[in-house]
């Protein structure tokens, strides 16, 4: 499961930490999977005024160095949570698949957030180690 790695979420205006990196083991893993039969999925935030992801806008397009395979499985998503309102779910039980290996960007909101919601739908959870990235969030401004 890759989340959210789109144009839009590695603008100037939010860096994020390790991006190349973070991008070549992804590509990594996805390669192994497909050479494995695995389904990739790969979510896309739809619509999120915030970060002006329109859907078909250059925002949210998929980073060009991310491999995308015409064979993954392309997941629209409207909130944090992949699974929320989103076929995720009912795809994954289609392909009987009872194993996510989550990677991708934000670590700390749909990273996170899709771990949670795995979890407690009894799916086995591996995070891919150095596969998610965040960038510095500004919670308070200071003087």
């Amino acid at each position: 499961m890759v989340v959210d790695m789109q144009k839009g979420s590695f603008s100037a205006k939010s860096p994020r930490f390790d991006t190349n990196g973070v991008v070549n083991r992804i590509n990594k893993l996805a390669e192994l999977f497909r050479e494995l039969n695995h389904p990739v999925f790969i979510s896309k935030m739809m619509e999120l005024e915030l970060e002006n992801l329109k859907k078909n806008s250059t925002d949210w397009e998929n980073l060009d160095v991310l491999n995308v395979g015409q064979e993954n499985i392309i997941i629209d998503k409207y909130a944090n949570d992949v699974f929320y309102t989103s076929e995720l779910h009912s795809k994954l039980k289609e392909l009987k698949v009872n194993e996510l290996f989550i990677a991708g960007c934000a670590t700390d909101f749909p990273v996170e957030s899709t771990i949670r919601s795995a979890l407690t739908k009894d799916f086995d959870i591996t995070v891919v180690k150095d596969g998610h990235t965040t960038g510095e969030r500004l919670y308070f401004k200071t003087k």
